[in-house]
């Protein structure tokens, strides 16, 4: 059998210090203005980016508990949080989502008046701060599912204060009210076509389908014309983490094989479709003893 533990987590915490320690500023000064301008989607938006701070918490505690060595009953250590992080964030995104129309249909049965010169304000600083959060983060999200969480969170928050100003303009030039709840239906279409890739990869790695980048066929293919194997049968490849992960395979080598098969097989495993932790076991005959007793 063999190993590579070629982990390469990137370590992510001053953007989620910094973008943590934004977002809480934020959501006092919402709650602040939300209340000094009686605003329902002030004081409702800060319930939203206080979500996100818990969301940022979250991603930050799985990118950290990833590092953790293997010990003890975990003895893969807690790779698999950054998994969990990710479903979590896709519900949350959802949620909020759910939440944002709940909170429109009510306005447009019962529209509120609403000063437009503070919503544009303090929905600028949200645009501001939440698309620097995002940005932090945008490199990461190409191969961290747990970190394209936390940045579809701030770029849809960034989309949402977009949107916040856009109506907060219109309403000051118009005085129509229901203006408001229309640009939320709107954005709510944006947040749940951006988070629904999230939570479908989410739910499949949650459930150690093969990841999306692999093809499973394609390593079957690779693994069965390496020179000397006969036949490759319990092929498994799932996701340890949002950033490594595993195959498991039995493969027949009749003729036997020489010390550095096992390593070359390895290496081209990782080169050729980043798997990062391989484990192989060499039979010489296809209907060996143990082979033959889990076929019965």
């Amino acid at each position: 059998m063999s190993h590579n533990h070629a982990h390469q987590h990137r370590h992510y915490g001053t953007a989620f210090a910094i973008g943590i320690g934004l977002n809480v500023a934020f959501v006092i000064v919402e709650v602040i203005y939300g209340l000094s301008a009686n605003s329902s989607a002030l004081l409702a938006d800060a319930g939203h980016n206080a979500s996100d701070v818990f969301s940022l918490i979250l991603a930050w505690a799985a990118t950290w508990a990833a590092q953790k060595r293997p010990s003890g009953k975990y003895t893969y250590g807690l790779r698999k949080t950054t998994i969990h992080a990710s479903l979590i964030n896709g519900v949350l995104i959802f949620t909020a989502a759910g939440l944002i129309t709940w909170e429109a249909i009510n306005k447009l049965q019962d529209p509120v008046a609403v000063p437009g010169n503070v919503i544009m304000i303090v929905a600028g600083i949200g645009v501001v701060i939440n698309t620097v959060t995002a940005l932090l983060f945008m490199k990461g999200q190409q191969k961290d599912l747990n970190i394209k969480g936390a940045f579809l969170h701030m770029a849809a928050d960034a989309a949402v204060s977009i949107g916040v100003v856009i109506g907060g303009l219109l309403i000051k030039q118009t005085g129509a009210y229901w203006i408001d709840p229309a640009l939320s239906f709107i954005i709510v279409i944006v947040i749940l076509y951006s988070a629904w890739g999230l939570l479908r990869d989410s739910v499949n790695l949650a459930l150690d389908a093969v990841p999306r980048d692999i093809n499973l066929d394609e390593v079957k293919k690779f693994l069965e014309n390496i020179e000397g194997v006969e036949e490759v049968h319990d092929l498994h490849v799932w996701a340890l983490s949002t950033t490594e992960t595993a195959l498991t395979a039995h493969l027949v080598v009749p003729g036997g094989h020489d010390d550095h098969f096992i390593f070359q097989v390895r290496q081209q495993l990782h080169d050729r479709f980043d798997i990062d932790h391989t484990t192989l076991q060499i039979e010489q005959t296809f209907e060996d003893e143990e082979y033959r007793d889990y076929k019965m």
